[in-house]
C-alpha cells in the first residue's frame, strides 16, 4: 500500500510534469510559428544567389591541395530551405519522442529521490535486521 505523499512532494511532481510538457510543446510550437517567416526569407532571390555563390566558391576550392578538401554541395537549394520545407515534421517527431523519453526518465529519477527522501526514518530497523542475519548465519553453521 502506498503511503500518503506530503504536499511538498506533490507540488514538486506537478511542477516536474508541467516543465516536461512545456519542454515538449514549446520548442516545436516556436519552430512552426517562425517556419513560414524563415521560408519567405529563404525564397528571396538574394538567398538563392548567396547559396549559388557559395557553391561556386566550393567548386573552385575542390581541386586545390591544402589541409581541407572541399566538396561541392549537391543541392541546388539551401539546406535550411529543404529542411524547413520537407523534414520539419520528422524533426518535431524526433524531438517529441527523444525529449519525451529522456524527460520522463529524468522525472522518474527525481520522483524516486523525492519519495525516498519523504519516507519516515526506520529508527534502528537496520541494526535489528543485521542482528537477525548474524543469528541466522550462526544457526546455519551449526545445523549443517
Amino acid at each position: 500500500m502506498n503511503a500518503p505523499r506530503s504536499p511538498r512532494v506533490t507540488a514538486v511532481l506537478a511542477l516536474l510534469a508541467a516543465a516536461w510538457l512545456a519542454g515538449l510543446t514549446i520548442p516545436p510550437a516556436l519552430l512552426l510559428r517562425s517556419r513560414s517567416a524563415w521560408l519567405e526569407q529563404l525564397d528571396r532571390p538574394e538567398a538563392q544567389q548567396h547559396w549559388d555563390e557559395f557553391r561556386a566558391a566550393m567548386r573552385q576550392q575542390t581541386g586545390r591541395s591544402g589541409p581541407v578538401q572541399r566538396k561541392v554541395p549537391k543541392s541546388a537549394e539551401p539546406p535550411l530551405r529543404v529542411w524547413l520545407r520537407d523534414y520539419v515534421w520528422l524533426a518535431i517527431a524526433a524531438w517529441v519522442v527523444l525529449g519525451g523519453v529522456l524527460g520522463l526518465f529524468a522525472a522518474l529519477l527525481v520522483r524516486g529521490a523525492l519519495l525516498a527522501q519523504d519516507q519516515p526514518a526506520r529508527d534502528g530497523d537496520d541494526e535489528k535486521q543485521n542482528d537477525r542475519d548474524a543469528e541466522n548465519t550462526e544457526k546455519r553453521k551449526h545445523d549443517g
